[in-house]
This record gives structure tokens, C-alpha cells and sequence, in this order.
């Protein structure tokens, strides 16, 4: 049998990549052809950031980047950088999450926003220090990024609320150190 711990860290997993593909597969449908509005939020990134503040040993370095190397190769981004920085900017979060269990949502969303802000303009600088091609991996333009980053920003408190709400996703107890292997 498997113990408790172990298998809530799989049901963990689990729901994390099932939501992730939904999320995924809901980015690829075409719901409105033609038509250019307004950029909207990476919610995978606010989903996996969510995750990592709250339950850090329910989602592992190599899960994060699957995630993201699969999501690049179906948006035809450049193959595994975006992947790699999110995961730099994930591993930042989960190496201070015991710091920032205790610190009110305010400052863990004015840190989200500033890990989303850098991995963005992270991702800009290599693309255009490596001279990507705009035929492989179209680039939209810096103001249009911007609003993207304004909408995940904006976007997070709502799926950390969906999350808490659909999934159950909680932070830790801050005495309960044994959940997150600190």
C-alpha cells in the first residue's frame, strides 16, 4: 500500500497536470477567429505559481517543465526556453515559500507579479540577444506583452481563489513543515 503522504502528493500531481492540460486545451480552441482583443492572462503560470506557494511538494522541478516544454512546442514558442525560465522563476518562489507562508496575500502577489514581470522580460531579452526569427516564434509586440502581464498579474488572486475553492488548495500550516520536506 501506499502511505498518505505519498499518495496525496499523486492526487496532488495529478490534479495539477489535469488542470494544466484543460488549461492547455482551452488556450488552443479557437473561440473567437479573427478577431484581435485584448491579451489575456497565463493562467498556467498563475496555476503553477498557486500550487508552488501552497503545496511546493505537489508539484516537482521536472513536472513544472514538462508542463511548460509541452505548452511551448503547442504555441510554437522557441523550444524550451520559455520552460526554463518558468521554471527558474518557479524555483525562486519554492525556495523562499517557507519565508513567505506567514506573509499576508498582498506581498505574495506583489512577488508573483515581480517573478512574472522578470520571467517575461527574460524571455524578450534571449529572444532578441539570439536574434529569433519572427517566422519560428512570432513575437507580439512590447505593449501587447505588457497587458499580458498585467492580466496574469490581475488574473492571480482569482485562481488561487478557483484553486482554494475547486481543488481545495491550501498553504500549510506554518508549524507543519514535514508537508513541504523543509
Amino acid at each position: 500500500m501506499i502511505d498518505g503522504a505519498r499518495r496525496r502528493q499523486l492526487v496532488g500531481i495529478t490534479f495539477y497536470v489535469a488542470l494544466g492540460l484543460a488549461i492547455l486545451f482551452l488556450r488552443l480552441l479557437p473561440l473567437n477567429p479573427g478577431k484581435v482583443s485584448w491579451p489575456g492572462p497565463d493562467l498556467l503560470l498563475c496555476l503553477t505559481f498557486a500550487w508552488i506557494l501552497r503545496r511546493p511538494e505537489q508539484v516537482p522541478a521536472l513536472i513544472v517543465a514538462a508542463m511548460f516544454l509541452v505548452e511551448g512546442l503547442l504555441l510554437l514558442k522557441p523550444i524550451g526556453l520559455w520552460a526554463a525560465i518558468v521554471l527558474m522563476a518557479t524555483e525562486i518562489a519554492r525556495r523562499n515559500e517557507h519565508r513567505w507562508r506567514d506573509q499576508p496575500f498582498l506581498l505574495e502577489w506583489l512577488r508573483i507579479g515581480l517573478l512574472v514581470l522578470g520571467a517575461v522580460m527574460l524571455d524578450r531579452i534571449v529572444q532578441a540577444a539570439f536574434f529569433v526569427p519572427q517566422t519560428l516564434a512570432p513575437r507580439p509586440p512590447l505593449g501587447q506583452v505588457l497587458m499580458n502581464v498585467i492580466a496574469t498579474v490581475a488574473a492571480y488572486p482569482l485562481v488561487v481563489l478557483a484553486a482554494r475553492w475547486l481543488v481545495g488548495l491550501r498553504r500549510a500550516p506554518p508549524g507543519n513543515l514535514a508537508a513541504t520536506g523543509i
